[in-house]
């Protein structure tokens, strides 16, 4: 009797269930188990032992010694300042050119505009690290792209101001510049989302009353296209600014993004509780401007909602 009620519970609702807390079991699995791992580790105390902390006895159970660091130690200071202003420029220059792109995809023709989409996915076909390589020889100083650049300019310049070579590896320009090509396509993607589902008909209508084309875009298209671009900009931001793989390639050793400071603590200096400390601030600092967004989107969404239902 017992098994015939679980049979048509699991017929009625099993599926649905399962489906429904199958994210939910992910995301405990992979992010707030982990997240509370190093959490717990920023509070503790570095030790010579194996693992390098400890907690209690000798140690405090609570040390915030590494919190406090982060607020008086230059070498953090300058690490989030670096990997913030590294991003925002990305997410910008990504929104310059990934915007312009987004709407000339919504203007072609269907059959067209699959294969620009094939286009602007292609390059993840290919290995993160391959294409970083790829960029590291473009921007070297003996590189065909770095010799044709200087050639232009040694035509034009006097002899004695001859340029060699331009100056692109190992600097924060070379950072930017990698993290807008492997950024665009989460830039480009959401805008196009976004655009492809607004109506037509109101930048028809805005013409007809005598808007001119850029009137229509910045009153019309632009409000309506926001969604998209938080989005986007989002999906931009928050890897960019805890890059790792770029800054240590083509970065500047002087001048380190955050993601370069915690794998140099974790690995080189073996500071667990510090290298935590760094990580839970860089999570706070990002997901924390995320959920407030999401919480004042959906108080400002209830009103209408409500409006709609009555």
């Amino acid at each position: 009797m017992k098994d015939s009620r679980l049979v048509q519970w699991f017929n009625r609702r099993g599926w649905s269930d399962i489906v429904i807390a199958a994210p939910y079991v992910w995301l405990l699995i992979f992010f707030l188990i982990p997240f509370l791992i190093v959490l717990a580790m920023s509070f503790a105390t570095r030790t010579p032992t194996a693992p390098p902390f400890g907690y209690g006895g000798e140690n405090p159970v609570f040390n915030l010694t590494g919190y406090g660091r982060l607020f008086h130690d230059t070498l953090y200071i300058r690490a989030f300042v670096t990997s913030l202003t590294n991003a925002f420029g990305a997410m910008v220059l990504c929104l310059a050119i990934g915007y312009p792109m987004a709407l000339g995809l919504t203007k072609v023709e269907r059959g067209w505009r699959n294969i620009l989409l094939m286009l602007v996915i292609l390059p993840f076909w290919t290995s993160f690290l391959l294409r970083v390589y790829a960029w590291m020889g473009l921007m070297g100083s003996n590189s065909w792209f770095n010799n044709l650049l200087t050639a232009g300019w040694n035509g034009l310049v006097p002899q004695d101001w001859a340029i060699h070579s331009v100056p692109m590896m190992h600097s924060n320009f070379a950072v930017v510049l990698v993290m807008v090509y492997t950024y665009l396509p989460f830039m480009i993607l959401p805008l196009y989302a976004n655009l492809e589902r607004l109506d037509p008909v109101l930048d028809e209508a805005a013409m007809d009353l005598g808007t001119r084309p850029f009137g229509v875009f910045w009153d019309v298209t632009l409000p309506q296209s926001i969604p998209g671009i938080i989005a986007g900009g989002m999906l931009v931001f928050i890897p960019a600014a805890g890059e790792l793989v770029i800054p240590t390639l083509v970065g500047d050793a002087s001048s380190p993004m955050i993601g370069r400071v915690i794998s140099d603590e974790f690995a080189s200096a073996r500071d667990w509780p510090m290298a935590s400390s760094v990580a839970v601030a860089l999570l706070v600092l990002m997901v924390g401007p995320m959920m407030i967004y999401a919480h004042y989107q959906a108080r400002a969404e209830k009103p209408a909602d409500a409006g709609e239902t009555e």
